[in-house]
């Protein structure tokens, strides 16, 4: 089992050493423990002036609809939740391709730190959907293609978190839980593009777009492009963290075994 340092790194310690030249250098532990130690900060703080600025924004200083009154304000938080839903999932999938691919200990973690937050948010997406959906469509639930499409993605959320806590062996359990994970980015492209391929789906189409006569009123589009880079950099948060965590608690797995826990003391991480 290979360990994951959480040193100092590199000998040079002047404030831009931690900064990666590629991209891959972050795939290192140790640097990434530094890089990620110097941005969390700023990102949280970020994360909390746009929501909190787009989510009051939103609620208190926008109109009420002329159709669907005070509930369109569900939009700033089911539309960016249903965003990152699908776009957590696909960072998951790319996580754990680099995993299969290159074996970096650091993307397999952060797939599985990810994997909570966007269950989360899937699950968001779909009580405010209802929520907002019962008093246009009169129900709290209808098989629509995307509807159908976001509770399959939740079952996979659930079945990849579950799947990783079922097996000991972290690579055992990075390997399969990557294969479950790319299986299942199907859908999530079917959940991004199920209006565009079944046009006849209650769902109403895409709220923001690159065509503006299809995006939402400017009076609400501007609070909720602001409340979708809260929810962005929300997520940028908790993924440093909940990595950073991960790292510790595999470090701390790694130190154990060579202690004399029945494994070889372990060795460099990739």
């Amino acid at each position: 089992m290979a360990a994951l340092p959480e040193g100092p790194g590199p000998a040079n310690d002047s404030p831009m050493s931690i900064w990666p030249k590629s991209i891959w250098d972050v795939a290192n532990p140790a640097r990434f423990m530094r890089l990620s130690g110097a941005l969390l900060p700023w990102v949280s703080a970020a994360a909390a002036l746009a929501l909190g600025g787009g989510l009051v924004w939103g609620f208190f200083f926008t109109p009420d609809d002329y159709q669907q009154g005070s509930t369109v304000k569900i939009i700033y938080i089911h539309v960016p939740a249903a965003t990152l839903a699908i776009n957590v999932y696909a960072f998951m999938g790319i996580m754990s391709l680099i995993w299969l691919i290159r074996r970096h200990h650091v993307s397999a973690l952060a797939a599985k730190a990810a994997a909570p937050i966007g269950a989360g948010m899937t699950l968001a997406a779909i009580v405010t959907g209802a929520l907002w959906g019962q008093p246009m469509w009169g129900t709290w639930w209808a098989w629509d293609p995307r509807l159908t499409a976001f509770l399959i993605m939740l079952f996979f959320y659930a079945g990849y978190i579950a799947l990783w806590a079922a097996i000991e062996d972290p690579d055992a359990a990075a390997d399969l839980t990557a294969v479950l994970c790319l299986v299942g980015s199907v859908f999530a492209i079917v959940s991004r593009y199920a209006v565009i391929f079944w046009a006849q789906g209650l769902h109403q189409g895409a709220s923001l777009s690159m065509d503006r006569e299809t995006n939402v009123a400017d009076v609400f589009w501007r609070p909720l492009v602001l409340s979708l880079a809260g929810f962005f950099l929300l997520f940028l948060a908790l993924l440093l963290l909940r990595t950073r965590t991960e790292i510790r608690l595999r470090r701390a797995r790694a130190i154990r075994l060579a202690a004399g826990e029945g494994a070889e003391p372990p060795g460099e991480a990739a």
